[in-house]
């Protein structure tokens, strides 16, 4: 358990911590005045100074789990989260670098990746559930709904301290350095003893919910196996059972082999829209090599899949008339999956169907969980692909750091 260090503490400068791989980001770890950890990602080496000489605590209000009967699955109460910030103005943002006049919750002048603990965590607490612990309880206790002291990790990802950017506006070299700190902190939250389950994500554009407008993502530990996770596991055993064949690999291979939804292919990743989109907009991008977590993936597939994502996100951005609101993120095998079940693969999806038109989730989406898509995928993904691959100007400055992988519209 971290302490928070003294505000009359200077602390000297932190050595920056190579990370595995060639083309790696630099790591430097500090902590914030009331304890939380703060990680520092550059995309080149430097020593930093990091200091945050605020007076705050931690806001009062505990994290609790309670166990659904009916759907099998678990709700997090974190009542403190109700008072978080709530789109404040641009010189009110606190995922902008501090200044003399303003401290922040980035105690720094500049930085080009950050990731730190979120001060109003939905999941926080190092108490695992026990596996057992629906054959310890009553029928009484389980009717009731179980309840489990708040456990797992909450952390926030800066992809860049310009406020008024995105994520897809970033340099190749950049959005290498986010994916290093994503497997950096995946790698980290596994070992810790309240997760199960690492999922990277982004939320982005008000129409999703987003509160804080800055270029910024999510990392979640979960204390158990997610119900998406849970299915997805179950599907590829029983398919693996009925077929003996991996059920990831079989899905890639029939995208390839169909071709209409195929958006973009490069040397190790396919981007398609699946065949059962539910989302109007819906892209799948798996690996072409079998893996399990992003710390696996090599510095080939990191650069690969940089170059790949920022197309396909411009390419989002070019389909209506406005900046498309999405929700992005990597699902990956929990710490308890058995080998070789689980494919890495991200998963991005928007709500948005029309220029001026949202997808609700109404009665059959949440009412019975049974989604209604008013798009064919294969149009969908027609209209990304004559789009075009989208490269920023910025790229080309920076060639000799990470040169962008070409791809290709049909595989």
């Amino acid at each position: 358990m971290t302490t928070p260090a003294s505000a009359a503490e200077r602390p000297a400068p932190a050595p920056p911590q190579p990370l595995p791989g060639g083309h790696a980001a630099q790591r430097t770890r500090a902590q914030l005045a009331d304890g939380r950890e703060i990680f520092f990602f550059d995309d080149e080496p430097r020593r930093r100074t990091v200091e945050d000489r605020r007076e705050i605590s931690r806001p009062v209000g505990g994290n609790e789990m309670r166990y659904d009967p009916l759907l099998r699955e678990w709700v997090a109460i974190a009542a403190a989260r109700q008072n978080r910030t709530h789109l404040p103005s641009t010189d009110q943002c606190p995922l902008c670098p501090s200044t003399p006049e303003r401290a922040t919750e980035v105690p720094q002048g500049q930085y080009d990746v950050v990731v730190f603990e979120n001060r109003f965590p939905s999941f926080r607490g190092d108490i695992p559930i026990p596996e057992e612990l629906l054959s310890t309880t009553t029928a009484a206790q389980e009717s009731a709904g179980l309840r489990h002291p708040g456990s797992g990790r909450c952390e926030v990802v800066c992809f860049t301290d310009q406020h008024t950017s995105a994520l897809g506006q970033v340099s190749v070299r950049r959005m290498r350095t986010v994916v290093d700190a994503w497997a950096d902190r995946t790698a980290a939250m596994l070992a810790e003893p309240g997760v199960e389950q690492v999922y990277c994500f982004e939320n982005r554009g008000e129409e999703i919910g987003v509160t804080l407008n800055h270029p910024h993502g999510q990392i979640y530990g979960y204390p158990f196996v997610t119900p998406r996770t849970r299915t997805l596991l179950d599907s590829a055993a029983d398919y693996r059972a009925r077929r003996d064949a991996d059920l990831f690999a079989d899905i890639l291979a029939s995208e390839v082999a169909d071709g209409r939804r195929v958006v973009a292919r490069t040397e190790h990743w396919t981007a398609f829209t699946p065949a059962w989109a539910r989302w109007p907009v819906e892209l799948h991008i798996y690996p072409h090599r079998a893996v399990e977590r992003l710390p696996e993936l090599t510095d080939a597939e990191r650069d690969d899949f940089a170059a790949l994502y920022l197309d396909l996100l411009r390419r989002g951005d070019l389909l209506f008339d406005s900046p498309l609101p999405y929700i992005s993120g990597w699902q990956q095998a929990p710490a308890s999956a058995a080998p070789g079940l689980m494919r890495l693969h991200l998963q991005l999806f928007s709500i948005r169907r029309a220029e001026n038109k949202l997808k609700y989730l109404a009665g059959s989406e949440s009412g019975m969980g049974v989604f209604i898509n008013d798009i064919a995928p294969e149009e969908t993904a027609r209209r990304l692909v004559a789009i075009g691959p989208q490269a920023a100007e910025s790229d080309t400055a920076e060639s000799e750091q990470a040169t962008p992988t070409q791809t290709e519209e049909t595989p």
